[in-house]
């Protein structure tokens, strides 16, 4: 190493020289990043709001007091064909989850947040009948009861869970 005789510092050109930092290499394309926990949730909505949907039509849909005097409750499934329609879409939707879970999936062709939207939507329009009309046998006696509420939501969220599993999917 020469040094100027002047002051005895180094030359700069024969001064050592630090090799160039590396940078990091940056991503080629950018990947969205999901919440943590978020990821799924129409597919947890659907299962969830399902089974309460087909454990409400258990539930009282009218109340009220007979002209005899004890009060009357009259759940769901006691209602007709509408309220056996809401337990077994519910089921449906459920059975859709555990088959997923098992590895059984609808054909690519037939969207399963389309099918869980509908079912929903077939539900709802089942239990807005029996909310609007009262079956003749229970017309005098009985109003309307807490279970049927919860069927209208539970069918309401339903239609939700399969709105954002199709939001999900995009």
């Amino acid at each position: 190493m020469s040094s100027d005789p002047a002051h005895g510092l180094p030359e700069p050109e024969q001064a050592q020289r630090r090799p160039p930092a590396r940078r990091r290499p940056r991503p080629t394309a950018l990947v969205p990043r999901r919440a943590p926990g978020g990821y799924d949730l129409g597919r947890r909505v659907a299962w969830v709001s399902a089974l309460v949907l087909a454990v409400s039509s258990f539930t009282d849909w009218y109340a009220g007091h007979s002209l005899e005097g004890p009060p009357i409750a009259v759940i769901g499934w006691h209602t007709g064909v509408l309220g056996k329609l809401v337990f077994f879409v519910g089921l449906v939707v459920v059975a859709l989850a555990v088959g997923r879970q098992l590895g059984v999936e609808l054909p690519p062709s037939i969207p399963e947040s389309l099918v869980v939207a509908v079912l929903g939507g077939a539900s709802t329009v089942f239990v807005l009948i029996r909310l609007i009309t009262i079956p003749d046998t229970f017309a005098d006696t009985a109003g309307r009861g807490i279970g049927i509420w919860i069927s209208l939501a539970a069918s309401v969220i339903v239609i939700v869970a399969g709105l954002l599993q199709a939001a999900e999917e995009l």
